[in-house]
């Protein structure tokens, strides 16, 4: 980790948001369900029906209020379209969705409904940065860390973090799909204001039910960065959007790092 802010004011409050708050990611979960159906055979221009269905009781609505009818996976994420993901995590399973994002670095328990295709199931900002870092590595397993070496005032090393194994839990070819349709999402999609001239950039936005979390988890080639904002009472945000405040905060970070 390079660097964390863990809340506005330290002096204010000690509590680390970024790893200790558990909040919803909204629709910076979709990139799991995506994979998940990448892994099963889909490709970006497989076509997927923008439209309304019922799931025991329950209708899934875009945030538009609008349908687009047949649309390819590759345009449904970079617009966020949420039919379509509820659509593509049942016919994968939504247990398949689980195992594979508890799998790229998820620690928090996911609820198996289908709502969590919309991020509904509460994670911390330093597991879904984490586990984006798979998605940039080319699928293999990221554990974020602080402290990679401890040494003595000798020069002796006392602690030395063991390097991880470098193997992929996906398919490259499957990681390279979902991180194109990723690129997608920035240069035409929600999160177009974390475009970084001169830089290859992917990312997803998120926003939670209510305006209550906003979201961007992006990454260049040599560098992932997660954005969380909302409050800690869990009210509604002056309708804070991830492709907002977060891609703005991401955005002049990033080219400084």
């Amino acid at each position: 980790v390079r660097a964390m802010v863990g809340g506005r004011s330290y002096a204010e409050s000690q509590f680390n948001r970024a790893v200790k708050a558990m909040r919803q990611p909204g629709s910076a979960f979709k990139p799991f369900v995506y994979l998940a159906a990448l892994e099963k055979g889909y490709t970006p221009d497989s076509v997927a029906y923008d439209l309304p269905f019922n799931l025991e009781g329950w209708s899934p609505k875009n945030d538009n209020g609008r349908f687009g009818g047949a649309i390819t996976l590759r345009h449904a994420l970079a617009q966020s379209v949420n039919t379509v993901a509820v659509r593509l995590m049942m016919d994968v399973g939504p247990d398949k969705v689980v195992a594979l994002a508890t799998k790229l670095g998820i620690e928090a328990p996911l609820r198996t409904e289908p709502s969590l295709a919309l991020g509904t199931s509460e994670v911390s900002l330093l597991d879904l940065t984490g586990a984006y870092g798979a998605f940039a590595s080319g699928g293999s397993v990221v554990e974020p860390h602080i402290i990679r070496r401890i040494r003595s005032s000798t020069g002796r090393v006392l602690y030395a973090r063991p390097a991880l194994s470098a193997d992929a839990v996906v398919g490259p070819g499957s990681v390279a799909a979902l991180n194109g349709m990723l690129q997608d999402v920035v240069e035409s999609g929600t999160g177009k204001r974390a475009h970084l001239a001169g830089h290859a950039t992917a990312g997803k936005t998120g926003t939670s039910q209510d305006f209550r979390d906003a979201w961007f988890i992006g990454f260049t080639p040599g560098l992932v960065g997660g954005v969380w904002v909302g409050n800690d009472n869990f009210t509604t945000t002056a309708r804070v959007t991830g492709g907002s405040l977060p891609a703005d905060i991401w955005a002049r970070f990033m080219p400084v790092a």
